[in-house]
């Protein structure tokens, strides 16, 4: 059955990347498989490939990517066109950085493992590696991660070794950007966008949940939803 919800897989396929298998499978289950997956590669992108004809961007895990520049031209497409975005694992990296370049003007930063010479290493590696790790992270109240768990924690798996770097966060608090869940810590492990529609990024992996528990992550079938309502108001507009 054709699908009139079309969701842009940004990032480069690896059939070795259990993420790369788990995120259809999870976009499937949250709905009823009326979502229709595209992957394109971060070089289409970084071409300018059209992005106009997907109803949601999920730029996924897999670093380095073949384009980090195609990456974040994809990532800047949702933000600034209020497409419905997620970003997981590098797509959290990346969503930082691209938002700390275009939003904020800061055109040093730059992930530290791809460019580890950079003036202003945004990205750096984690005090602790968190690959294969489950660990408790924490919503913030008026989050729409808050709102698509309906609770207040989650125990969340993560496969990475890099994060945001901590010398930095002030310069992304008091921005658009939204902190939207910290780890025991209170290390960032996602941020959201104000204002639009939907933006999340989550250093965790939700989509992981799928294999794990045979069920959606709460944050997909969000983003399925906002990625649905994204569909019915450019048909009504067309119509």
């Amino acid at each position: 059955m054709h699908s009139t919800i079309r969701v842009a897989l940004i990032g480069d396929f690896n059939e070795q990347q259990k993420a790369h298998t788990a995120i259809p499978r999870s976009l499937a289950m949250a709905s009823d498989d009326s979502v229709e997956c595209v992957w394109v590669p971060t070089e289409a992108a970084a071409r300018g490939d059209s992005l106009s004809e997907f109803q949601g961007i999920w730029c996924v895990p897999g670093m380095p990517y073949r384009s980090a520049d195609g990456a974040m031209r994809a990532i800047r497409h949702a933000r600034v066109t209020r497409t419905p975005f997620l970003g997981t694992s590098a797509g959290f990296q990346y969503a930082l950085v691209e938002f700390a370049r275009n939003a904020l003007g800061l055109s040093e930063a730059d992930h530290q493992k791809s460019n580890p010479k950079c003036g202003i290493p945004l990205i750096s590696p984690l005090d602790r590696a968190l690959a294969g790790v489950r660990a408790r992270v924490r919503f913030m109240d008026g989050t729409a991660i808050r709102k698509a768990y309906g609770a207040r924690e989650s125990v969340e798996e993560y496969h990475c070794s890099f994060g945001l770097n901590p010398k930095y966060r002030r310069l992304l608090e008091g921005s658009q950007l939204w902190m939207a869940a910290v780890d025991d810590q209170h290390d960032i492990r996602a941020f959201e966008l104000d204002g639009h529609p939907f933006y999340v990024a989550t250093l965790f992996q939700p989509e992981m949940r799928c294999l794990t528990e045979g069920a959606p992550s709460p944050l997909v079938n969000a983003f399925v939803h906002a990625c649905a309502r994204q569909s019915q108001g450019i048909t009504k507009a067309a119509s």
